[in-house]
């Protein structure tokens, strides 16, 4: 879909739900809107798309009390800027709207939490995703380096660069609305989804991209939106296989499962931003063990999120109940960093391939 094409549909579907409001006073009914339920009990594994959504569980804001009657006012002012945002093609950052909303008296926003649920409840009512409306996060995205060919459309005109040979050490940053970015074509075997910053760039430094002809992405932590579009679109029309190697803890976990099966948050989003076929590379609770990597004691915090992971769906296999279960044994959490202990070529020239390797994409 193009930029105008997506403007176009954004902006009809902002005026739908103004519309919806109309027909419902004009019937004579009370303005109301209703949404699925945003909770960990309403999310489902949808078997067709293999992703984790919202189940039917709905809920419904009307005006017939104060309080929702004021979120429908400050949707109806939302919507508005956004119209005409998209009208002078403009954009803004999720802080910008915030602060924006000072402005309306009506309608001004607590805390910009609020502000970001409400976009939330746009971009399910309209079928949009926020980067539709023009609106972006405040952080910067993150990077990819690798046999990767694109053609990205900017202010200034279209421009083709290979993420390899046409951009500096920290690779081609993703921007955040990734739907003007055509991918053309690559000479990649697989993709590789990290989550450090360190490593990413000890693998580009090692050369790893070139020796096993590897597309390199940064997750940043947790991945932003823009970040998993891009490895779903990787793999869905490259048919890429994309492995996420993170550190060795239940947080890390958590980003490779954002990445495979979706978040809560984004759950009306999966089937663009989760790749259900990623698999999960390391650090695992074993190589802990295997390869005697300097670790760290887990803290009670931690406990805690790895005993959650245990009855959560998205780690509901042999695999993960065996990892998680053998490490509240040990005891012990590794960063990916630790495999320097061995020295700096270890995590590239052994335990990247090795690892690879048993697990069939090599």
């Amino acid at each position: 879909m193009s930029k105008e094409e997506l403007d176009t549909r954004a902006a009809k579907g902002l005026l739908e739900i103004a519309e919806a409001w109309y027909r419902q006073m004009k019937e004579g009914e009370i303005p109301y809107i209703t949404l699925p339920t945003r909770t960990k009990q309403n999310i489902a594994f949808d078997d067709r798309t293999e992703v984790w959504k919202y189940g039917e569980r709905e809920s419904m804001r009307s005006a017939s009390t104060e309080k929702s009657a004021v979120h429908l006012l400050k949707m109806a002012y939302v919507i508005g800027f956004i119209r005409q945002q998209l009208k002078e093609d403009r954009s803004s950052t999720l802080r910008e709207l915030y602060y924006i909303t000072e402005g309306w008296k009506r309608a001004k926003f607590e805390t910009q939490d609020e502000s970001n649920y409400l976009v939330e409840d746009l971009e399910i009512l309209a079928d949009i995703p926020r980067e539709g409306f023009h609106l972006r996060p405040e952080e910067d995205g993150a990077g990819v380096f690798g046999p990767l060919r694109i053609k990205e459309s900017t202010r200034r005109g279209e421009r083709v660069l290979h993420c390899q040979d046409d951009v500096g050490e920290s690779g081609y940053q993703i921007p955040n609305n990734l739907e003007t970015v055509e991918l053309l074509d690559h000479s990649a075997k697989f993709v590789v989804a990290i989550e450090t910053g360190g490593m990413y760039a000890r693998l580009i430094e090692n050369g790893f991209d070139d020796d096993y002809h590897a597309i390199l992405v940064h997750l940043k932590g947790q991945p932003a939106r823009s970040t998993r579009r891009l490895l779903h679109r990787l793999n869905e029309q490259f048919h890429l296989p994309v492995v996420v190697f993170t550190d060795g803890d239940p947080w890390s976990y958590r980003i490779y499962a954002s990445v495979a099966y979706g978040a809560i948050k984004s759950a009306h989003m999966s089937e663009l931003l989760a790749t259900p076929e990623a698999k999960f590379l390391g650090v695992q609770p074993t190589d802990i063990r295997v390869y005697n990597l300097p670790s760290d004691k887990l803290t009670d915090k931690d406990v805690e999120a790895l005993k959650a992971e245990l009855t959560d769906p998205r780690f509901a296999t042999d695999y993960w109940k065996k990892e998680i279960s053998l490490q509240l044994e040990m005891q012990l959490k590794s960063e990916q960093q630790a495999f320097a202990a061995r020295g700096l070529d270890f995590v590239t020239n052994e335990y990247l391939p090795t690892r690879l390797a048993d697990m069939g994409v090599l």
